[in-house]
């Protein structure tokens, strides 16, 4: 009984344990990731959205929500923060799991679920595996107005990669490389860590061009 209370007490606080993971891609699958941070393996659990904006990078930065169960702990990952956050609404909504979270993470963009629910789409959110009738309504009705806060979530954030991303591009015309062939490299580079300065960008573009 006891150990079973301390596993509800974490659960509650499971959004606070670990919010982010940064390290070593070592290996990339569909459904999971294996990173390495300092010499400790975190296999994370993610969704085909981020899969796809994942490129071939050593380095990778997740933002992460931990599932506490009383036979596992579950560690999910996120591109964006964005992502995350509409995870974590979905996950509040009785009849909604993390499976069922991810794979409509797997079937819409964060984006398009955010637009579905804004606007009353029922069928495009029942389009979703193991998304029936009831719970595409309840997922409107309960998420509506919560999922209006999270527009402009990564804005911010968008806005340093847009700044970054230009003052790269403008750095390798100077160098005599075409925008054209840059930009796809840069864009590959900002998504594996969109923390990356403008100087680290140039240097890792170099080695690609």
């Amino acid at each position: 009984i006891w150990l079973k209370s301390q596993l509800l007490i974490l659960n509650k606080k499971e959004n606070n344990m670990i919010t982010q993971l940064k390290g070593k891609l070592v290996e990339k699958y569909p459904t999971h990731l294996v990173i390495d941070c300092q010499g400790v393996g975190y296999e994370v659990n993610i969704s085909l959205f981020t899969f796809g904006q994942i490129k071939k990078e050593d380095t990778i930065k997740l933002y992460t929500h931990l599932q506490i169960r009383e036979d596992a702990h579950l560690l999910y990952g996120f591109i964006t923060e964005l992502e995350r956050a509409v995870f974590r609404l979905l996950i509040s909504v009785s009849g909604i799991g993390t499976s069922t979270a991810r794979t409509m993470l797997s079937s819409l963009t964060p984006k398009d679920v955010q637009n579905a629910i804004l606007s009353d789409d029922i069928d495009r959110i029942k389009s979703v595996k193991g998304i029936g009738l009831k719970t595409a309504q309840r997922v409107i009705i309960e998420l509506k107005d919560k999922i209006k806060n999270l527009q402009g979530i990564d804005e911010i954030y968008q806005k340093s990669n847009n700044t970054n991303k230009e003052e790269t591009l403008s750095a390798l015309e100077v160098l005599g490389y075409s925008r054209r062939n840059s930009e796809k490299v840069i864009d590959n580079l900002i998504q594996g860590d969109p923390e990356r300065s403008v100087e680290t960008l140039i240097k890792l573009a170099l080695n690609k061009l």
